[in-house]
């Protein structure tokens, strides 16, 4: 089995400029830009924000927005109404509590509305370089597939599995080599396996499985279900 170190050397050769993709100037865009990428992809956060910090580049200005109007600048990206709510309310409690800057501590950053162990970690990562390992979609998928993580795990669970089986120093760019990987080259779909230097002990054909055996067993479930709930009724009229 390749040692996780030998794993991330490979994918640096693969992608050797790997970097956060979200555009921004300053620590607090880069907190906005990550809330506003949740289940979105940075490409599509990209295209929303240079108007939104046009209009709003600090927590002073967009403590005051329109949330109606914020939503109308972000309206292209998923859960638009929710994120701008959260985004005004943010940059309030910046200003109220930390003098409209960002915090770089986990219990003072989810203290913000909209920001999870994700974003945190994102945010203590980039615009502060303290260790930090943020697990995304990318980063879990690439994980399980090889081998670093347990199919059953969870983002937490992945992360913390990462974080033992990788050396501190390598953490923050860590976090991009997977993603990078995971984005361009082990994806979701149509992966390039055929050109995949870990090929020999990837476990996606056994991840898939997995799936498909779940997934087969969760629509059993419901179809069954229905004739449960007719006997219980019979049951109850006799």
């Amino acid at each position: 089995m390749t040692k996780p170190e030998e794993i991330l050397d490979q994918i640096e050769i693969l992608f050797p400029d790997a970097q956060c993709e979200l555009h921004h100037s300053t620590p607090f865009q880069l907190l906005i830009a990550v809330v506003l990428s949740a289940q979105t992809t940075d490409a599509a956060v990209n295209k929303v924000t240079p108007a939104l910090f046009e209009k709003w580049p600090d927590a002073q200005s967009l403590q005051n927005a329109d949330v109606k109007e914020v939503g109308e600048t972000i309206r292209s990206i998923g859960l638009y109404p929710t994120k701008a709510k959260n985004i005004v309310g943010l940059s309030k409690k910046l200003m109220e509590e930390f003098d409209g800057e960002v915090p770089s501590t986990f219990k003072e950053l989810q203290s913000l509305p909209g920001v999870g162990r994700k974003t945190a970690n994102v945010v203590r990562s980039v615009a502060f370089d303290i260790p930090s390992f943020a697990v995304d979609t990318h980063v879990e998928r690439v994980s399980k597939r090889l081998g670093l993580a347990k199919p059953e795990d969870d983002p937490l669970k992945v992360e913390e599995k990462l974080r033992r089986k990788l050396p501190s120093a390598r953490w923050n760019q860590a976090h991009h080599d997977l993603i990078f990987f995971g984005r361009y080259f082990c994806t979701a779909r149509n992966p390039k396996c055929a050109e995949c230097p870990f090929a020999a002990f990837c476990r996606k054909d056994k991840l898939d499985a997995l799936k498909a055996a779940q997934k087969k067993a969760n629509s059993e479930k419901k179809l069954a279900a229905p004739k449960v709930k007719i006997e219980t009724q019979q049951d109850d009229l006799a």
